[in-house]
């Protein structure tokens, strides 16, 4: 049994390396089913599970880190949306975005009102973290998990869904676009403004310069981590303001709720400047992100997550509903299936996804996924807060 913390800390990112280089390296077709940060958070629940670490012992490390380095990789992942270049998608893509994720949040809400008694009074919790990764990724989702004070064990519940759920939904839209000509014909759409959106896109993305220097790496983790730290004090400056404002807690809104609002938007800002064109922000955020799952992992056991088929069964209502829907926007709209697939996994799949949906249409539409995507950074957070807090009132 691990006693000591860095011994703890050092065996989890280990861990996280070994299954992200296995990927890479044996390309194993196992790895698009469960991808390796939701393997890493299985495992790591195994390792627990068995007393793999002394929960007390380590608990000192564990504290130390988490938030801090949340805070920071929120920040570093935030770093490549460009509002500028997002904008330049066009209103049917970006219409066709934001009608993914309303769908998905109702798909959300549906659901919890018909299955709280089975999943809970408290399920609304895990859920809207969910759907904070649902509608951005797993970054937005341990970000929602810090907002919402979300127990390791009930986030176990969100990466079953996460992993068994999205890899079905992810086969089901490959196969769905073999009938993508039925599919415009029936909803009368016409794909010549994305023909020309995606040619302006993919010329501006060959011209960026995106070569990685040690400089730049070192200047963004210590921005980063420096973000982070003011972050949580700003934020708990202004949770201590708006109590005596109004005289009592916001009902809604704590210091780590302010925090995660503070660094997106400081981390927006900052995206439009110079900064944001430094390369190797999505590399540090991924490494950072794979730490927080670890981390996350390490604290939940998998004799608590005794309910899990309920909730894969959930998983699928969401996304019944949300297909639906979409499917319906789409005829009354004309949008073409295009739009509304990338889309749909633009939130659902993030950057790892939705540019292999796009590319399956066609190589030149990358560029589009990788910005519907980041889309999803943007809004995953406070849509995911705000989701569970209209959840909430089914409870």
């Amino acid at each position: 049994m691990i006693t000591n913390g860095f011994t703890y800390i050092a065996v989890l990112v280990f861990l996280a390396g070994i299954l992200v280089g296995a990927e890479k390296i044996t390309k194993w077709k196992f790895f698009k089913f469960i991808p390796p940060v939701v393997l890493l958070y299985l495992l790591t629940m195994l390792l627990c599970t068995v007393g793999a670490w002394d929960m007390e012992a380590t608990k000192g490390a564990y504290s130390a880190l988490k938030n801090n380095i949340l805070y920071a990789m929120l920040c570093l992942m935030l770093l490549r949306c460009d509002i500028r270049k997002v904008l330049k998608l066009g209103p049917r893509m970006l219409g066709g975005f934001f009608a993914a994720s309303i769908s998905i949040a109702i798909g959300f809400i549906a659901t919890y009102a018909i299955m709280h008694g089975v999943l809970g009074s408290e399920a609304w919790k895990a859920l809207g973290a969910l759907c904070g990764s649902w509608m951005g990724g797993s970054g937005n989702m341990v970000a929602v998990q810090q907002a919402l004070h979300i127990s390791e064990a009930d986030m176990g519940y969100a990466l079953v869904i996460d992993s068994i759920d999205y890899s079905v939904w992810v086969m089901f839209l490959l196969w769905a676009i073999t009938f993508a000509p039925q599919f415009n014909k029936w909803a009368k759409a016409s794909t010549t403004t994305l023909d020309e959106v995606c040619a302006r896109l993919e010329k501006e993305m060959q011209e960026e310069d995106k070569h990685m220097t040690f400089p730049g790496l070192l200047f963004l983790v210590g921005g980063a981590l420096l973000v982070s730290a003011l972050s949580q004090n700003a934020g708990n400056a202004i949770f201590e303001w708006t109590k005596t404002l109004i005289g009592g807690n916001t009902p809604w809104i704590d210091s780590a709720t302010w925090t995660v609002l503070v660094v997106t938007v400081v981390a927006l800002v900052v995206a439009v400047t110079p900064i944001g064109k430094i390369a190797g922000a999505a590399e540090l955020s991924n490494v950072m992100l794979y730490i927080v799952i670890a981390l996350l992992a390490s604290r939940a056991s998998l004799l608590e997550m005794t309910d899990a088929p309920v909730w894969i069964i959930s998983g699928f209502m969401i996304l019944a509903i949300h297909g639906i829907i979409l499917v319906i926007i789409a005829k009354i709209f004309k949008l073409d299936m295009f739009t509304c697939g990338v889309a749909s996994l633009a939130n659902i799949g993030g950057t790892a996804s939705a540019p292999v949906l796009a590319a399956s249409y066609s190589g030149a539409l990358v560029p589009v996924g990788v910005l519907m995507a980041l889309m999803g950074y943007i809004i995953g957070t406070g849509g995911g807060i705000l989701t569970a807090n209209i959840m909430r009132l089914f409870a």
